[in-house]
C-alpha cells in the first residue's frame, strides 16, 4: 500500500520574516505586492483572524487589517530557505514532488525499517524542519495524494493529521465539495445548483447524471470525491514551457511600456533555458485585458499569440523581438492588467542539427554576450546587469511556483539561536 505524505509550510513568507524580525512576531503580517492593486502572497495567522488570506487583493486585506505589516517581501531569501526545506524532505524520500516553494509531496512508502511508521516518519520530519529553518511544516498522511494534501490543510497550524485508508470515505464525506481539485467557484456553483454541497454528496451522484451536466471531467471529480487518486509521486517531470509574466500595479495601455516589461521577462525565460541547456521552438505572448466581465480571478479577459521559429532558441533578444511583434499585431485598443512570454516547444541545446559551416558572425556574438551577462548575473544577482538598461517590471505581489532554471539562491547555515 501506498503511503503519501503532504508537507505544506505554514504562512510561509509571512513566517519567514516573523522568524528574522523579532519586531513582527505576534503582529499580523501580509506579504505581497503592497499598492492598491497588489494581491497577497502570504498572510501569518495573526492577519488570518482578521479574515485577510493569500490571493487577496492588497486594498481588501488593508481595510480587514489595516494595522498589520505590509512587505513587499524577498523571493531570494524565501527560494533559498525553500532549498533548505527541500533537502530536508529528501532525507526521509527519493521521491519528493514540489509543488511550490513550500510544499511537496513525498511518497515514504517501505520506509518503515529506517523511520519508523508514517507518523514517526511525519514527526521526525517536522522536527527536522523546525531545527534546520525555525519554521513550522503541517503535514498530512494518506494512502492517495488529494487526500494528504487535503489533511494537511486540515491539521494547520503546525499540525499532524494521518488518514487511514480504512478512514478516506469518512474522512472526506463531510467536506464542502470545493476542497476537491479541479472544483473551482463556477465549478462549486454549478454542483451546488444540483444538490452536491458535500464531497460525500458528489461521491454518491449518478455518473450519468454528472457526465450528462459535466461531460468527462464529473467522472473523474465524482472519482476523487470516492478517494480514487491513482496519481503517482513524481520527483521529477519534463519541462514543457517556461514563462514569466506580470500583474501591472495599474492597467498599462502605453505599448513601450508593454514592450519594455516583455523585454525584462524574455532575458528572464532565456537565462532559465540556457542554464537548463534547452531551446524554444514557439513563443507565447499572454495578454489579460483590464476590462472585468465577471467576478472573480478569472473574470478578466485573456489574449494568446504563438508564433514557431525558424529554429530554436535561448536568445533573449529573439524571445522578446518575437513577443514585441505579437504584441503589434494585436492593435490593442484598451488597457492591459497582465502581461507575459512564454517558451514552448523545449529541445535540448545539445541535440540540434550541427552547423555545416561556422555559424554567422550575429550569432556567434548574441551567444558571446549571453555568456558574458549570464555569468555577470551568476556572480551579482539577475538584477546586476539589463539589457538596454531596462528596469525590472514593478509586479503586484509574489508566486510560490517553483521556476526551473533560476540560478539556486545559497541559504545561511543555520540560524542565529535569537531567531530560533
Amino acid at each position: 500500500m501506498r503511503i503519501i505524505l503532504h508537507a505544506d509550510m505554514d504562512a510561509f513568507y509571512a513566517s519567514v520574516e516573523q522568524r528574522d524580525r523579532p519586531e513582527l512576531r505576534g503582529r499580523p503580517v501580509i506579504v505581497g505586492g503592497i499598492s492598491d492593486r497588489g494581491v497577497v502572497s502570504a498572510a501569518s495567522y495573526e492577519a488570518r483572524r482578521f479574515g485577510v488570506h493569500s490571493a487577496m487583493p492588497t486594498a481588501q486585506a488593508r481595510k480587514l487589517c489595516p494595522d498589520a505589516a505590509f512587505l513587499r517581501g524577498d523571493m531570494q531569501r524565501y527560494s533559498a530557505e525553500s532549498r533548505r526545506i527541500f533537502a530536508v524532505f529528501e532525507r526521509f524520500s527519493p521521491r519528493v514532488e514540489g509543488i511550490s516553494l513550500d510544499e511537496a509531496f513525498l511518497d515514504i512508502s517501505g520506509t518503515e525499517r529506517l523511520f519508523g511508521p508514517p507518523v514517526e516518519v511525519a514527526r521526525q520530519l517536522r522536527a527536522a524542519v523546525r531545527e534546520t529553518t525555525g519554521l513550522a511544516v503541517s503535514v498530512g498522511i494518506a494512502p492517495v495524494k488529494l487526500v494528504a494534501k487535503i489533511a494537511s490543510d486540515v491539521a494547520k497550524p503546525d499540525g499532524l493529521l494521518e488518514v487511514p485508508s480504512e478512514r478516506v470515505g469518512e474522512f472526506l464525506r463531510p467536506l464542502p465539495v470545493g476542497r476537491l481539485w479541479g472544483v473551482g467557484p463556477v465549478a462549486r456553483g454549478r454542483l451546488e445548483v444540483l444538490g452536491v454541497h458535500t464531497i460525500g454528496d458528489l461521491a454518491s451522484s449518478d455518473p450519468r447524471r454528472l457526465e450528462a451536466e459535466f461531460g468527462p471531467w464529473g467522472l473523474s471529480v465524482a472519482r476523487l470525491a470516492r478517494g480514487e487518486d491513482l496519481r503517482e509521486v513524481e520527483s521529477w517531470r519534463e519541462p514543457v514551457s517556461y514563462s514569466e509574466e506580470n500583474t501591472f500595479g495599474s492597467d498599462v495601455s502605453d505599448a513601450q511600456t508593454l514592450a519594455s516589461t516583455l523585454v525584462v521577462h524574455a532575458e528572464a525565460v532565456a537565462r532559465r533555458l540556457r542554464r537548463d541547456g534547452l531551446r524554444a521552438r514557439s513563443v507565447v505572448l499572454k495578454l489579460k485585458l483590464g476590462r472585468r466581465e465577471r467576478p472573480g480571478p478569472r473574470g478578466f479577459p485573456l489574449l494568446t499569440r504563438r508564433l514557431t521559429l525558424g529554429e530554436p532558441t535561448d536568445d533573449g533578444a529573439v524571445l522578446s523581438q518575437t513577443a514585441c511583434t505579437l504584441l503589434a499585431r494585436v492593435a490593442l485598443s484598451e488597457p492591459v492588467r497582465l502581461v507575459g512570454i512564454g517558451a514552448a516547444g523545449l529541445v535540448s541545446a545539445s541535440t540540434g542539427q550541427l552547423d555545416l559551416f561556422e555559424a554567422e558572425p550575429a550569432r556567434q556574438r548574441a551567444r558571446q554576450l549571453n555568456r558574458a551577462l549570464d555569468e555577470i548575473r551568476d556572480r551579482f544577482g539577475d538584477t546586476a546587469i539589463a539589457r538596454g538598461g531596462r528596469p525590472e517590471a514593478e509586479r503586484s505581489g509574489l508566486s510560490l511556483q517553483r521556476k526551473r532554471g533560476e540560478k539556486p539562491v545559497e541559504p545561511q547555515a543555520s540560524i542565529p539561536r535569537t531567531q530560533r
